[in-house]
């Protein structure tokens, strides 16, 4: 994904205009957010050692810079901890205050909104897999079956998400519905804008419905691709961070 050399002057996605009733947060903001929700919910835990700078980037899809200073910020605050030398890194505090991790959650009218997100891709991605059945090519479905590869070996989340995205944009090109593609691809974009670092173990287990996608567009089996896809995209109403936060409300 092409990225601006500087993003911390924009608003992030997440309260962008196209989504009505979200507070407008900067870039910096919404990765302080991000991890700071993943650490409430239990899915990074005290003492764990987050991805280098670049890859906190990349796994989040942002500027380095924006990684850098989101950071930075949370060391300030005690929600991280730098160590330097060898084993050293970026790591969950022990203990990272209660007060400022309230603070780092999303707002009803985001969750509301993230999940209208979610119903958005839902049509697309029945629509682009229903498709790329019909219409993805041997050289696609063989690349396709790399990247759950490299899911299947990833070892941490930043890994894992970057070939996820390269896996759902793949599927989308390979439907060949030409500029319909592009938005399929501006919904994926603005969806994984909310996504939250989470364990590697539970990611491993959602990258076999990847597989199971690529076997049954290998197939040319239309309904069971688009059951997988279905599912697939329909479970992130639980388990993206708007759900996450309700179980633990109840």
């Amino acid at each position: 994904m092409t990225r601006q050399l500087e993003d911390t002057a924009e608003p992030s996605p997440i309260g962008a205009g196209r989504l009505a009733g979200i507070d407008r947060r900067s870039a910096i903001d919404a990765v302080r957010l991000r991890i700071g929700m993943a650490i409430s919910l239990g899915l990074l835990k005290p003492g764990e050692r987050l991805p280098d700078q670049e890859d906190v980037a990349l796994g989040l899809s942002v500027s380095p810079i924006t990684a850098r200073r989101a950071l930075a910020s949370l060391a300030e605050q005690g929600v991280v901890v730098r160590r330097r030398g060898r084993g050293g890194g970026t790591f969950v505090a022990d203990e990272p205050p209660r007060s400022v991790l309230a603070e780092l959650s999303a707002s009803p009218a985001e969750s509301r909104a993230v999940n209208r997100l979610v119903d958005r891709r839902l049509l697309f991605e029945c629509a682009v897999t229903h498709y790329a059945a019909i219409n993805a090519t041997a050289e696609q479905l063989d690349e396709l079956d790399r990247l759950t590869r490299d899911m299947a070996a990833s070892s941490d989340w930043s890994d894992y998400h970057q070939a996820d995205e390269q896996f759902h944009q793949l599927v989308g090109t390979a439907s060949g519905l030409g500029t319909a593609v592009e938005v399929y691809h501006e919904t994926l974009a603005e969806l994984y804008a909310y996504f939250i670092p989470y364990p590697i173990e539970l990611l491993h287990k959602s990258n076999c419905d990847h597989v199971a996608l690529v076997a049954a567009l290998r197939a040319g089996d239309v309904q069971s691709a688009v059951e997988v896809s279905r599912k697939h995209v329909d479970i992130l109403h639980r388990t993206m961070f708007m759900g996450l936060a309700a179980r633990t409300d109840t």
